[in-house]
């Protein structure tokens, strides 16, 4: 990891509607305002069209890549965003799987949020991992062989790797803080 915030590298990845805006746009500017080089990937380069409560419209933000000309090897940590519909579509993605994969088997930290975590589960990284999430997707992560649990934030390192997770955007505070952390060490 790196020893400094600044000398962090973080991919934040997206679809291109449907995130939760507070749970994209809090690590992106958190993260940057704290000195990190942070890139929000998304399906294409159109605007991300955030929502707000999965239903009210949100915030639009513009992506600086595509989640899949991006390589896990040039970051440091991946960020998942939740979001129904974002993360519905992005757990179905080829490249959004091979993203985290990747960066699990590089032993990279992942930090998911919400419904974040399903993307772990369709890439199959949940086998013995302990994941805090929404309570809508704790049957899917106990199916993929994960444990859920409904903590504000819960750091799991088992299997090589290190998971950030929590349940909501009233959790920020303590992802964003475990985020940073885990950069710094």
């Amino acid at each position: 990891m790196a020893k400094a915030i600044e000398e962090a590298k973080v991919l934040i990845i997206v679809q291109n509607w449907g995130i939760e805006e507070t749970e994209m746009t809090r690590p992106l500017r958190d993260l940057k305002a704290a000195g990190a080089q942070v890139t929000l990937a998304a399906a294409s380069m159109d605007p991300v069209e955030t929502v707000q409560h999965d239903r009210y419209e949100g915030e639009t933000v513009q992506p600086d890549e595509t989640y899949d000309s991006v390589n896990a090897a040039d970051y440091d940590l991946l960020v998942v965003p939740g979001g129904t519909c974002n993360v519905d579509r992005l757990r179905v993605a080829p490249a959004a799987i091979k993203l985290a994969q990747d960066f699990a088997h590089a032993g990279k930290p992942i930090a998911a949020i919400c419904h974040g975590p399903w993307l772990l589960v369709n890439a199959g990284l949940l086998p013995g991992k302990t994941s805090s999430s929404c309570r809508y997707i704790k049957a899917d992560i106990e199916n993929a062989g994960g444990t859920q649990v409904d903590e504000v934030l819960h750091i799991c390192n088992s299997n090589g790797w290190r998971l950030i997770s929590s349940r909501k955007p009233d959790d920020l505070d303590a992802f964003v803080g475990a985020i940073k952390d885990t950069l710094t060490e």
